[in-house]
């Protein structure tokens, strides 16, 4: 199932009229044959009408994401209007010089144009992606447009997405409250439902003739029968068919889905079970689902989902290493302090393709609340195990109670310790937790879910919200930067 948009690159070389346009020309064709995977426009923007000749080239040829390449100096305003008048991502680089033999005839200045470049671009309010260091060889500039595309996939991603939510959230969880003011502003459409109506389409979806073949699937994908968890395979497979067919009744004007879904307390007690193994299944189908109706929260995984290209999950910063499991199974092994460790945790959600051997279980908690003194039942649903150990990202786009938005983006990994504890969990570390959890998460008031993407992707995803203009990307700055709320004297 694709959930997410494929990128079509084109580049539009650019030249200042008093520059040779070939200079810009042979350039464009270097970096063409160094990338490759890119469609390059004929026509040479040099002044307005050549701007549109070559937008309606590139249209044409379907592209949905453009690197505008400054082959010489670049005519500062024909190139910005590139980037205005193309609806989709786009992304400004420039020539370094050739050799030491071309400074005369051969000097391109492109150095100095992206600055007027710049300068334009900011002048009429238009946003682009400006690499770190924007200028560079036919090589450098193709790495330069390999770091653009997830980029441009989760702005593609973003511009066509919607979020299907049913809720409210649970009662007194105010950690998942989500001004929607903000969800428009960057182009994502949603669309708000009470779960009375996700209920009375499951109860329509009973006996349909799709669930035996799910249930033959989940059976494959858990190795067996389900164990003692088979008996509610048919709602779990029934649940699931509910939600693949409202996304495709309701996506509308949209081609992308996340959902961001109820699943307690009344959940389990009216539909039969926990929802957590069918929200498992979807991500690992680049459809997020979060839980207790975050919506901020799948809106984040949907773009970790873009920017990774493999299936994310929604996790609790949830608990401490105790210090004997630290004495014993980090200490001396790994390079991180007891503060750099946490245990991330949910019921149940993360995909089996990320867990160490998944299981479907019962969700602990809530059969000590719903049904204490019997067998688990009702409580059925949830995916378990430890989660697999290697590099991660841990990240957050949120709206914030004041309407804005906010970020934060932080590298880590899971460590290769056995959790000893229930549902979908790793043992993490991120340098300089401690800090980070105190003066960004508690200072910042962040809820306490957070995205995983399994890999470090924190550059693209810095890139992404720089793009989308949040004003505040937070990250586990290290102990020779303090935070502005950190004690000098403690």
């Amino acid at each position: 199932m694709k959930n997410t948009p494929e990128v079509k690159l084109g580049i539009i070389s650019v030249s200042r009229d008093c520059f040779p346009a070939a200079l810009s020309e042979n350039r464009r064709a270097a970096v063409s044959k160094a990338y490759k995977d890119i469609y390059e426009c004929k026509v040479t923007v040099e002044n307005e009408t050549d701007m549109l000749k070559a937008i309606e080239e590139v249209k044409k040829a379907k592209i949905n994401a453009l690197v505008v390449f400054l082959g010489n100096f670049g005519p500062e305003t024909p190139e910005v209007m590139l980037a205005q008048n193309f609806d989709g991502p786009t992304m400004f680089v420039a020539a370094a010089e050739d050799a030491g033999d071309k400074l005369i005839d051969g000097r391109g200045d492109a150095y100095c144009g992206m600055l007027n470049c710049s300068y334009n671009l900011g002048l009429r309010n238009i946003k682009a992606f400006i690499p770190e260091y924007p200028v560079g060889t036919p090589k450098g500039i193709a790495k330069m447009i390999g770091d653009f595309v997830p980029v441009a996939r989760a702005l593609l991603g973003l511009k066509s997405l919607k979020i299907i939510s049913f809720g409210p959230r649970p009662f007194d969880f105010m950690a998942c409250n989500a001004p929607i003011k903000k969800l428009f502003d960057l182009g994502v459409e949603i669309q708000e439902n009470s779960e009375l109506d996700l209920f009375a389409s499951f109860n329509a979806h009973k006996d349909d003739k799709r669930i035996p073949g799910v249930i033959k699937n989940m059976e494959k994908e858990l190795g067996g029968k389900g164990g003692e968890m088979a008996g509610i395979l048919p709602k779990l497979a029934q649940y699931e068919i509910t939600l693949l067919d409202w996304m495709e009744q309701h996506k509308g004007s949209r081609e992308y889905v996340a959902f961001a879904n109820k699943c307690w307390p009344a959940f389990q007690t009216q539909f039969g079970f926990v929802p957590c193994y069918v929200n498992s299944r979807l991500v690992s189908r680049g459809i997020p689902v979060s839980c207790e109706v975050d919506i901020y929260g799948v809106l984040s995984e949907y773009i970790g989902l873009c920017v990774s290209g493999e299936p994310v999950t929604l996790l609790d910063i949830n608990n401490t290493v105790p210090e004997d499991m630290y004495k014993s199974d980090i200490k001396g092994k790994f390079k991180y302090s007891l503060k750099d460790t946490f245990m991330g945790f949910h019921c149940g959600n993360t995909p089996m393709c990320k867990l160490k051997k998944g299981e479907l279980k019962y969700q602990l908690i809530m059969k000590r609340l719903l049904e204490p003194d019997s067998k688990p039942n009702v409580s059925r649903g949830t995916l378990e195990g430890d989660i697999v150990d290697g590099k991660i990202t841990f990240f957050r786009l949120q709206g914030t109670a004041e309407g804005g938005l906010t970020s934060y983006v932080a590298q880590g990994e899971v460590l290769p310790v056995a959790t000893k504890s229930f549902g979908g969990i790793g043992i993490f570390a991120i340098p300089e937790m401690g800090r980070f959890y105190r003066h960004v998460l508690i200072a910042d008031r962040y809820p306490h879910h957070g995205a995983v993407a399994f890999g470090h992707v924190g550059k693209a995803l810095f890139d992404v919200f720089s793009y989308l203009g949040v004003p505040k990307i937070s990250y586990n700055q290290p102990k020779s930067l303090p935070y502005p709320t950190e004690n000098p004297f403690a």
